[in-house]
C-alpha cells in the first residue's frame, strides 16, 4: 500500500514535469549516479550545457539562464528520483519476505512482476525521454515534445503497476480480516460470500464494475495522448468545440495527417491529430461519467441493494463522486487554458477514480485460498476447545 502511494504521487509528479515542460532538462539516464544532482557551479554548467544542444533549447528556451535551468532540472530530476525511491521501497521488503518464505505460494510471482516493471517502467521513461532529444523534432514539430505514444505507454504501465500494488495490497488486507475475525467485505458474518458472489445479479454487477475499470483505464489513456499533443489548448469551451457537438468530420479526420499516399491511413488523426485527440478523450470521459452513474444507481435498485456486500454499495458510491470531481477538474482545466495546479489535479483525480474502482472489484472478490484455510482452522479449533 506504501508502494502504491508513492507511485500514485510520481504519476502526479511527472503530470506536473510535462505540464512545467521540464521533461527534457536532464538529456542523459544515469540509474546509478544519477541520484546526485550537480553540487557545483562548474557541474551546473555542464548540464546546461548539454541542454543547449537539445532542440528544446533552440526552439523555445534559447534565451533562459542557470538559475532558470535549475528550476526545470530539479522537477525532472525530483521525478526520477521518485521513480528510483519506489524500486527500492518495494525490491528490498520483497526479497525480505521471500528468502523468510512470509509469502503465500502465488506470492512471489506476482510480486516479482511488478518489481520487473518498475524497472521497465524506467526504460520506457527514459526511451519517451530520448524521443524529445532528436535533432529531427525541428524538422518536423513547430513545439519541442515527447513523442505521444510513448508518453501514452509510459503513463499506462504506471497505471497497470499502480493497481496490480494496490490491489494487491487490499487484497491482503481483505483476506487478513476474513482469516482472523470472520469479516468480508464489510459483513461481520463472512460465511455467505459463496451465496452473495454466486447469485447472477451480483455477477452481472461484477463484470459490469470490470468493464468500467477498463473503461477508466482507457479515458486515462486517452488523456496522455492529449497532454502529449497539447490538445487541451484547442476548442476550450464545453460541451461545444466551435459551436458544435461534434467537430467537421474533414476536421477529425484530416488528410494532412496521413502519410500514405492513398490515405489509407486516416485512423493516425485518432492518435496525432489534436481536435480529434481531445474529442476522443471527451466522448470516453462522458462515456465513463455516465457509466459509473449507471453502476451507482444500480447497487440503489432493491434487488441489487439486498444482495450487494457493504463495501461493494460504498465503492460504488464512491466511484460516482470521485466521477463528478473529476468532470469538474477536466472542464475546468479545458475553460481556463490547462493551468498547472487544475492539469495536475485532474491528473489525480484520474488515479483516485480507478482507485475507488479498485476498491470495489476487492470488495467482489472471494477470499484467497490461503485465508480460506486459515479461517476454517480457526474455526475448526474452537469448536473443539468448547466442551
Amino acid at each position: 500500500m506504501f508502494s502504491s502511494a508513492l507511485v500514485f504521487a510520481v504519476i502526479v509528479v511527472g503530470g506536473v514535469t510535462r505540464l512545467t515542460e521540464s521533461g527534457l532538462s536532464i538529456t542523459e539516464w544515469k540509474p546509478i549516479t544519477g541520484i546526485l544532482p550537480p553540487l557545483t557551479q562548474d557541474d551546473w554548467n555542464v548540464e546546461f550545457e548539454k541542454y543547449k544542444a537539445t532542440p528544446e533549447f533552440k526552439m523555445l528556451n534559447h534565451s533562459m539562464t542557470v538559475d532558470e535551468f535549475k528550476s526545470i532540472f530539479y522537477m525532472e530530476w525530483g521525478h526520477r528520483v521518485l521513480g528510483r525511491i519506489i524500486g527500492i521501497a518495494f525490491v528490498v521488503p520483497l526479497a525480505y519476505f521471500a528468502l523468510r518464505k512470509q509469502l503465500s505460494a502465488s506470492m512471489p510471482r506476482q510480486l516479482t512482476a511488478m518489481a520487473a516493471l518498475i524497472g521497465v517502467q524506467g526504460l520506457l521513461g527514459w526511451y519517451m525521454v530520448k524521443s524529445g532529444l532528436e535533432d529531427s523534432i525541428v524538422e518536423t514539430n513547430s513545439v519541442p515534445r515527447v513523442s505521444q505514444y510513448r508518453l501514452a505507454a509510459h503513463l499506462g504501465t504506471a497505471f497497470v503497476l499502480y493497481a496490480g500494488m494496490i490491489g494487491t495490497g487490499l487484497a491482503v488486507l481483505f483476506d487478513w480480516k476474513y482469516a482472523n475475525k470472520g469479516v468480508w467485505s464489510g459483513l461481520k458474518d463472512g460465511t455467505s460470500w459463496q451465496t452473495i458472489l454466486s447469485n447472477p445479479l451480483v455477477k452481472r454487477f461484477s463484470r459490469a464494475s470490470w468493464a468500467l475499470t477498463g473503461l477508466v483505464f482507457l479515458t486515462a489513456l486517452s488523456g496522455a495522448f492529449v497532454a502529449g499533443l497539447d490538445a487541451g489548448l484547442v476548442y476550450n469551451e464545453f460541451p461545444y468545440m466551435g459551436g458544435r457537438l461534434v467537430p467537421p468530420t474533414n476536421e477529425l479526420f484530416d488528410p494532412a495527417y496521413a502519410k500514405d499516399p492513398s490515405r489509407s491511413d486516416l485512423w493516425r488523426n485518432v492518435f496525432e491529430n489534436p481536435t480529434t485527440v481531445q474529442f476522443d478523450h471527451r466522448v470516453l470521459a462522458t462515456t465513463t461519467y455516465f457509466a459509473t452513474a449507471a453502476l451507482y444507481a444500480a447497487s440503489l435498485r432493491p434487488a441489487y441493494k439486498a444482495i450487494l456486500p457493504p463495501m461493494a454499495k460504498r465503492f460504488a458510491a464512491i466511484a460516482f463522486g470521485v466521477a463528478n470531481i473529476q468532470v469538474i477538474l477536466g472542464i475546468s482545466t479545458l475553460l481556463y487554458l490547462v493551468p498547472v495546479s487544475l492539469a495536475a489535479c485532474h491528473q489525480a483525480g484520474s488515479v483516485a477514480l480507478l482507485t475507488s474502482m479498485i476498491h470495489l472489484l476487492v470488495a467482489l472478490r472471494r477470499p484467497g485460498a490461503a485465508a480460506r484455510a486459515w479461517r476454517q482452522a480457526s474455526v475448526a479449533a474452537r469448536r473443539q476447545r468448547q466442551p
